[in-house]
């Protein structure tokens, strides 16, 4: 366990090592996680900070804990998938195909509603921000800003133009899951950055006010995007 990690206490050290543990499977339903008095002598903590960890990891449905039964790992389906922890244990434990076709298929929800709302909001500000963000695009095709960030700033700037706070609230979901897919998808087309002309016809439409064609645009972008994965899930299966 690193302790010097992003400055966490060490209960968050303890929760975080166990949480990356289950969402890389290295404990589940045919390895269960160790009690809490093993894990005080595998990590070197306090009983307390065991309990503690163990608490918050429950609590983000990874796990469920019971008095002579033990810890027991969850199904996925229990998982809060909308927790922030939860979202950075999956970027980061390599996810399946199958996990960035379900990514992905929420962006498709969400995004071209987005944009829609973003032409009929016209928040002059946050318009600003969707064409900062896609200046970045474009340097980034040469090399002078990084592609990932940009491509992710310009699809965050949507959402927060959208006048909607629940959308708003999303760019978190929305920015591990670009994190992820926007990498594979890079790499499978052979290109290192995001398609400026594609992100700049979505931003024409919310400019010019027309809210059907932003969704239009959004909507081809995020099918793009969820074709290319389709692809690769098919050519696994031959």
């Amino acid at each position: 366990m690193n302790r010097a990690n992003r400055g966490m206490n060490l209960t968050q050290q303890v929760a975080d090592s166990l949480g990356n543990a289950i969402i890389n499977g290295t404990y589940g339903e045919h390895n269960p996680v160790p009690s809490e008095a093993v894990l005080c002598q595998q990590l070197q903590v306090s009983r307390s900070a065991a309990r503690e960890a163990v608490k918050s990891l429950a609590a983000k449905g990874l796990i469920t804990s019971r008095a002579r039964q033990g810890i027991k790992v969850l199904p996925e389906s229990e998982w809060n998938l909308f927790d922030a922890d939860v979202l950075r244990w999956m970027r980061d434990s390599n996810p399946s195909l199958e996990l960035l076709r379900e990514f992905t298929q929420l962006r498709v929800a969400i995004e071209p509603d987005a944009a829609r709302l973003a032409a009929q909001h016209q928040d002059s500000e946050k318009i600003a921000e969707i064409a900062e963000a896609l200046v970045r695009m474009k340097n980034a095709e040469t090399g002078m800003d990084d592609p990932l960030e940009s491509d992710i700033a310009f699809h965050l700037s949507v959402l927060n133009a959208s006048g909607n706070r629940f959308f708003s609230q999303l760019g978190r979901i929305i920015d591990t899951t670009l994190r992820v897919s926007i990498r594979f998808t890079n790499m499978r087309t052979g290109v290192n950055a995001g398609n400026h002309d594609d992100h700049k016809k979505i931003y024409d439409a919310i400019v010019e006010n027309q809210p059907e064609a932003a969704a239009k645009q959004a909507k081809k972008l995020m099918d793009s995007a969820l074709a290319t994965i389709v692809s690769a899930l098919e050519e696994r299966k031959k």
